[in-house]
């Protein structure tokens, strides 16, 4: 299992949100570069990056900071938050970020989805927030009336190659991961499953890596010290 320890942007900033609340936000890092050379020093070889800022009005406000953290580490760097349009998935693109994340978008302009499938393949994934067992819409604010489980096998039938599953509910709670929905994921659909959202102690990690699948995210809990990366690195690959 790959870990993505993961760069949540806000004016530049390193910052962490409670359960999506842009009102409860915690600011770890005025300069995530510094971040991300950590992550550099203890073995990680993926990163996630969120523009919060461009989850919620679209654009790339914090492409300037992307590209700092792009040249700051060799590692495979996947960035999500207000893609919107192609433009925008050529900008992140030709900046040299691995794969871009489309949210919103997803949801809501199916043509869009498939032009950026079809023009970059598997360089495409999309972010399954899931809200009360139904998709999230625009930065967590909005409930859209999707059941998680048939849009995630519509994306499959498109060609998504890639999703990243958030439970809202457990993002930033620090109250563990929930498993049960990433291992229904994992057995119902033939896609890269990441898990994101509440992966807070080694069990976590273990209980994920258990499930066989693609890739989990690890935010907050880097943070707070609740997990030792250089350590959870190693119970992934195991």
């Amino acid at each position: 299992m790959r870990l993505f320890p993961a760069i949540d942007l806000l004016d530049g900033k390193a910052v962490r949100l409670f359960k999506g609340d842009y009102a409860q936000m915690t600011v770890y890092a005025d300069n995530p570069v510094e971040i991300a050379l950590d992550f550099k020093k203890q073995g990680a070889k993926y990163m996630h990056v969120v523009d919060l800022e461009g989850a919620k009005t679209g654009g790339t406000p914090n492409l300037w900071r992307i590209k700092e953290l792009l040249a700051a580490t060799d590692a495979f760097v996947e960035v999500g938050g207000g893609i919107r349009s192609m433009q925008v998935v050529d900008e992140y693109l030709s900046a040299g970020v691995a794969r871009v994340i489309l949210g919103t978008a997803a949801v809501t302009d199916e043509a869009f989805l498939r032009t950026a499938i079809k023009e970059h393949g598997d360089k495409i994934a999309v972010g399954v927030d899931v809200k009360d067992g139904y998709v999230a819409i625009k930065g967590w604010t909005e409930k859209s009336a999707l059941d998680a489980f048939d849009f995630c096998r519509r994306l499959q039938d498109i060609g998504v190659a890639t999703i990243i599953s958030t439970d809202i509910s457990k993002d930033g709670a620090m109250q563990g991961a929930n498993h049960d929905l990433y291992q229904k994921l994992s057995k119902r659909l033939q896609m890269q499953v990441i898990a994101s959202g509440g992966v807070s102690s080694m069990e976590d990690v273990k209980k994920l890596a258990d499930l066989d699948i693609y890739g989990a995210i690890i935010g907050k809990a880097y943070y707070t010290g609740a997990i030792n990366l250089k350590e959870a690195l190693e119970v992934a690959r195991k």
